[in-house]
């Protein structure tokens, strides 16, 4: 039998056509390589008995010659989303013991085109983290390490389950989330494709929220076209959430190789950051290079605005996190403190053994700036600077057609060398945040190494529902970097 971690997701779905694998076997061999990558606690909770059901219904449709556009492929699923009867934890003590009794519209899109779900990812809690190490269950480990040294290394974060588990070949592709930059830091630290649609292209509806203006669902894949492929499962107008955009979902993989010339290319000066590694700047200025022999012209933009965006989020989102987590508090659902007096005493003290450091470090930032004596002065002030950002883009975007900039500010890091640092662990964002802030699609693609053997990532920005161009760029920048190599597997 094909070796299954060889194969990317549109391979697996054209052999599951052409039935020269079942998924069943797919399945198996997925779970079988989750149980020996134990070390990498990519997953809070594996789903063997259900993925062999989902298999074998996927078997008895592609038997008939029937199917959805992924049916039989085996995914992960980042534990944000919430799955009916299936342990839903947002990798939090708080939510202990939730199952819930419905399916999220993202999931239920992905099943309706035939998805097996082999499990729920690790993940920050709550999604509030750029490492991985905020999570109840434990840090994820990045299956790439610095050669010659065997210091475990954060495979980025919240989203850290699903770059990892893709990274480590533990799934066909996973889903993941982006409020500041949650897909696109963890798959440039995993060499893996991470995107993250228009805000409103892809439903929240059962989705755990963190900042409810900021969240978007996207893919984490091996490349940018199973990113495509999956996009077109997870996207759609959703009647449930009253975000998402009535707009018809593209078929994101037929404009995969169509020509990239005459785009123009946007070079924002703002993204030259003092201290910057060296391999960084120098493989930004490759990825021009790469595009200007695509056909695409380069053209020098400027994002003043862009020193402001990480004060902006800052403010922004822990605001909506602390109205947003206010529900958590013991009554309906997840963990209840035994240590209780009375009702105030049992929301006090279930929060407080509920919620991990991060957590209650932005609960408490958001309520501050939240306050009545505060709420101008921050908040309401953020907001504005935040639509200053917007009409910023919307400004560069009436020039250029992409804006290509680094996806992280540095490669993979030691876990712990930046946990008890908030300040450097927000700077992982830098890049990032501003495609949150304005609503704006982004994505992540490999491009090369360091000196250590650690990915790189480019990030590519485009307009507002204009994905197709942003994966036609994507497409132009993976054939040209031409990245294809795969972690050791150390953890086997």
């Amino acid at each position: 039998m094909t070796n299954i971690a060889d194969l990317t997701l549109a391979q697996l779905r054209d052999a599951l056509k052409s039935k020269s694998i079942t998924s069943l076997e797919a399945t198996d061999a997925y779970l079988s390589r989750i149980e020996s990558a134990n070390p990498l606690n990519a997953f809070i909770t594996v789903t063997g008995d259900k993925a062999r059901e989902m298999a074998k219904a996927s078997d008895e449709k592609l038997a008939k010659g029937e199917g959805g556009p992924i049916e039989g492929v085996p995914l992960g699923i980042k534990d944000l989303f919430c799955t009916e009867g299936t342990l839903t934890t947002a990798a939090s003590h708080i939510l202990d013991g939730f199952h819930p009794r419905y399916e999220s519209t993202v999931t239920s899109q992905l099943w309706r085109d035939g998805g097996v779900m082999l499990g729920k990812l690790n993940m920050d809690e709550f999604a509030m983290g750029s490492s991985n190490e905020t999570s109840f269950y434990g840090n994820v480990i990045n299956p790439w390490k610095r050669e010659g040294d065997d210091t475990p290394l954060t495979p980025g974060g919240s989203s850290g389950g699903s770059s990892s588990a893709v990274a480590a070949r533990l799934c066909a592709a996973a889903t993941a989330t982006d409020t500041g930059g949650s897909i696109r830091q963890p798959a440039s630290l995993t060499a893996t494709v991470g995107v993250k649609p228009t805000y409103g292209r892809v439903s929240r509806w059962g989705v755990v929220a963190f900042a409810s203006s900021l969240d978007q669902a996207g893919p984490i894949t091996q490349d940018v076209r199973d990113a495509a492929i999956m996009l077109r499962s997870m996207a759609g107008h959703d009647p449930k959430d009253s975000t998402s955009v009535d707009r018809p979902v593209p078929d994101y993989e037929a404009v995969l190789g169509q020509s990239v010339k005459g785009l123009k290319i946007g070079v924002p000066k703002e993204y030259r950051l003092d201290g910057m590694p060296a391999e960084i700047e120098k493989l930004w200025a490759e990825g021009f290079a790469w595009m200007k022999d695509a056909g695409c012209e380069i053209v020098d933009i400027s994002l003043p605005m862009t020193k402001y965006a990480l004060p902006v989020y800052y403010i922004v989102a822990p605001a909506e996190a602390s109205s947003n987590l206010a529900r958590y508090d013991g009554v309906k659902y997840g963990h209840r403190t035994d240590n209780y007096e009375d009702i105030l005493s049992m929301y006090e003290n279930t929060r407080a053994e509920g919620f991990g450091d991060e957590v209650k470090r932005r609960i408490l930032i958001g309520t501050y700036v939240l306050s009545a004596g505060y709420y101008d002065a921050y908040y309401l002030r953020a907001q504005k600077v935040r639509k200053k950002i917007f009409d910023e883009f919307t400004d560069a975007f009436s020039k250029v057609d992409l804006i290509l900039t680094p996806s992280a500010p540095s490669v993979a890091f030691g876990l712990g060398e930046k946990s008890n640092d908030p300040i450097q662990m927000y700077l992982n964002d830098v890049f990032t945040v501003t495609g949150n802030l304005a609503g704006i699609p982004g994505a992540s693609v490999p491009a090369g190494f360091d000196k250590n053997g650690l990915p790189l990532g480019l990030q590519l920005l485009a307009r507002p529902f204009d994905e197709e161009t942003m994966f036609k760029g994507m497409y132009a920048l993976e054939q040209a970097a031409k990245v294809s190599a795969r972690p050791k597997e150390w953890w086997a």
